[in-house]
């Protein structure tokens, strides 16, 4: 019975040298789980974004080659219109003219989507640059809770020389 109250008193003496000292005695991660989560989304959000990079990357080559072969058919009808012309055949020149306005028209609309691309892209860049700078912040976060999370040592009132 007296070693029971011996253990009782050395144990409960523990925990008040460990409080007074300010050791964290709780097993709360919630903190270290909350990290860890904001990082492994902050690294699926820049997967993400740059997987929508490279799409847009492409879709910007597929739209230059699309606007050069447009380019070309806008030339290659003006050269016929002058031509028809020359030769004074007016309804070849006319249809001419109509295909010249669709040619037109296609490479307005590759160029509006070229920009759009472009803007798409400077887009997904910042997210990239923004989500690199929330993993940095989140890594720190976790490290300096993992810190805190340690045990500290017991506070000792003899100094070492």
């Amino acid at each position: 019975m007296r070693q029971t109250l011996g253990f009782a008193r050395a144990l409960v003496f523990g925990a008040a040298v460990a409080a007074f000292a300010g050791q964290n005695t709780s097993t709360d991660n919630g903190d270290l789980k909350k990290d860890r989560q904001d990082i492994r989304e902050d690294r699926q959000d820049i997967r993400a974004d740059q997987k929508d990079i490279r799409e847009d990357r492409r879709d910007i080559r597929e739209d230059q080659v699309d606007l050069a072969k447009d380019r070309k058919d806008i030339r290659e009808d003006k050269a016929e219109i002058k031509q028809d012309l020359k030769d004074g055949d007016k309804a070849e020149a006319a249809k001419d003219r109509a295909d010249l306005r669709n040619d037109v028209k296609d490479a307005k609309a590759d160029r509006k989507d070229l920009n759009s691309d472009h803007k798409d892209l400077n887009k997904d860049r910042k997210d990239v640059a923004r989500d690199k700078q929330d993993v940095r912040r989140d890594v720190k976060d976790a490290r300096r809770d993992r810190r805190e999370a340690k045990p500290k040592p017991a506070a000792t009132t003899a100094k070492r020389k």
